[in-house]
């Protein structure tokens, strides 16, 4: 499957070329190697549309896919299967067997969005969520990239000064499948004195912070060679092993440079000077907070992506909003985070670097019109014209196929 980030030939940012990780890098471009070419490439894309406006969403996203598809000579096959909230309803539980297997034998997965009010109340193993966190074990993927970045057509949009958020980028890559959320002991029980208690565990083994941390230096190593390290090693043992398994890594990469922050003065950081951070490296909990934080930096959740890849297998793609069930079914929500989600499937999943880029390209050139959905929308803008989400999608399959020139 072409979503892999191998153990020590790591497939980041800038793809389709491998970037080798050896035990010293230069400044020499990376060494390349070519994907044979064919005339039509044909990929399978299983589609989880989800619950809320995840379903919306994903109708958009899917359609430029396939108008990408036809333009650039790839043939996608789509298989839509349940997941979350929707599954629950239809089957009994978040993440059918079903799913999990049409999602391992694709060549990547695209994930609208799950969650709502109606499972609040459901006992865990009957959440949407835990279907979420099964998909993610059960893929392996362990590596999640985060980009925000503030464009200058949305710098307005942001609840940040002009001059703080003007020329925000950068990437969170977070440890998605270790930590907190998932180690044991966890649960609900009873202390000495006989009080009720919850507890969780958070846990790292040796290699599961090397190859993150790899993922960490590779992508700051392809972007402006700054890496921040983020744990709370003055209070969590967990992240004084942390800190001293990302800085032995760091010796693998001399090119890049290395800081370490707690993750309270992070937070406090992304708000007060966001852009000195470049890559932000961090574990499980943390990622999750501070990805959300930098995501609000750029104006709205609603215009962000990410990617969650493993050492091998079909990579995970989905913007990181939620299911917003609030407005879900009124054509209010905002796809472009799902459709640059899609522009990073076809990057960082399979390789079609040009084909992603054109839909970046697009998604600027709706923004340079004026186009906005609710969310980052200016009331009192003449320029600008509110939409709902299919006509947002409408507009940016006019840009695709127009071939409108920008830079991302």
């Amino acid at each position: 499957m072409a979503a892999s980030l191998q153990q020590l030939n790591l497939r980041l940012v800038g793809s389709p070329f491998y970037l080798k990780s050896a035990s010293k890098h230069s400044s020499r471009p990376a060494s390349i190697r070519c994907a044979a070419a064919t005339l039509t490439k044909r990929y399978s894309i299983t589609v989880l549309p989800g619950d809320g406006i995840g379903p919306e969403t994903i109708s958009v996203a899917k359609d430029v896919l396939k108008l990408i598809g036809s333009l650039e000579g790839i043939e996608f096959g789509f298989q839509e299967m349940p997941m979350g909230g929707s599954a629950l309803d239809l089957t009994g539980v978040p993440l059918p067997d079903e799913t999990l297997s049409a999602a391992k034998q694709s060549d990547a997965v695209l994930l609208g969005a799950i969650g709502g009010y109606k499972w609040d109340n459901n006992p865990k193993h009957l959440k949407p969520e835990t279907g979420l966190l099964q998909l993610r074990e059960g893929l392996k993927v362990f590596a999640n990239l985060r980009p925000a970045t503030v464009l200058p057509q949305l710098v307005d949009s942001s609840t940040l000064k002009k001059e703080v958020a003007e020329g925000v980028d950068l990437m969170v890559v977070r440890e998605l499948t270790g930590g907190i959320y998932f180690g044991k002991p966890r649960g609900i029980g009873t202390n000495e004195n006989g009080e009720e208690i919850g507890f969780n565990t958070e846990v790292y083994a040796s290699y599961e912070i090397d190859r993150i941390a790899r993922v960490g230096f590779e992508t700051a190593w392809k972007r402006n060679k700054k890496l921040c390290s983020v744990d709370k090693a003055n209070v969590l043992e967990a992240s004084m092993f942390w800190r001293n398994r990302v800085t032995a890594i760091a010796s693998e990469y001399p090119d890049v440079e290395l800081s370490h922050m707690y993750v309270d003065n992070a937070a406090m950081q992304l708000v007060r000077n966001p852009k000195q951070f470049d890559t932000i490296l961090t574990n499980n909990i943390f990622g999750d907070i501070l990805s959300d934080e930098a995501s609000m930096i750029t104006g709205s959740i609603g215009m962000l992506p990410s990617a969650s890849l493993g050492a091998s297998g079909p990579g995970l793609f989905e913007p990181i909003h939620g299911s917003a069930p609030d407005i879900a079914g009124q054509d209010k929500a905002n796809p472009l985070a799902t459709i640059l989600s899609v522009a990073m499937l076809l990057k960082y999943g399979l390789g079609e670097e040009n084909a992603a880029k054109r839909i970046e390209n697009a998604v600027l050139d709706t923004l340079d019109k004026g186009f906005r959905t609710g969310d980052i929308y200016s009331a009192g803008n003449h320029i600008q014209k509110l939409v709902g989400c299919k006509e947002m999608g409408e507009e940016v399959l006019k840009s695709v196929e127009g071939q409108v020139p920008a830079t991302v």
